[in-house]
């Protein structure tokens, strides 16, 4: 347990963490952000639990993110916007999910392809000025507290 919360305790690695982490969280498809960020963590050795509580401290923007992700997409593929509304789209999940797979499937991919291009320059956007916060908060620690 210690072992997962100091993994990735310097300033560079908890940066990355929060970029990478926060990018995951992201994801226009619901329910799948846990496990991109769990699995994407892995392999560059960024902290686990930073990396979901990144995760779930972004639920409230997911939303929003998502939405934004789906009419970019639907500029980049200049198609109609989509009709739909939260209530709608739930109904037909649950109430007849091949249809909705139908009707919604090129609006998610979509969506994902517009995250794809957002990714790669949010993450180094959001690296740097948290890199730059943790540094001066490092600085400024220090400054208090002299040894």
């Amino acid at each position: 347990m210690i072992a997962q919360l100091t993994q990735g305790i310097t300033p560079e690695k908890i940066a990355l963490t929060l970029a990478v982490g926060s990018a995951c969280a992201l994801f226009p498809i619901l329910g799948t952000t846990t496990l991109l960020c769990f699995f994407v963590a892995i392999p560059l050795r960024l902290n686990q639990p930073i990396t979901q509580l990144i995760n779930q401290a972004l639920w409230p923007v997911h939303i929003p993110a998502i939405y934004g992700c789906v009419r970019l997409g639907e500029l980049i593929f200049h198609v109609p916007q989509a009709s739909f509304s939260l209530g709608h789209l739930r109904e037909m999940l649950w109430h007849h999910p091949a249809q909705f797979f139908h009707d919604y499937g090129a609006t998610a991919v979509q969506a994902v392809v517009a995250w794809t291009i957002l990714a790669p320059l949010y993450i180094p956007l959001v690296y740097f000025l948290s890199l730059t916060l943790i540094r001066e908060i490092i600085r400024l620690k220090a400054a208090a507290n002299p040894s």
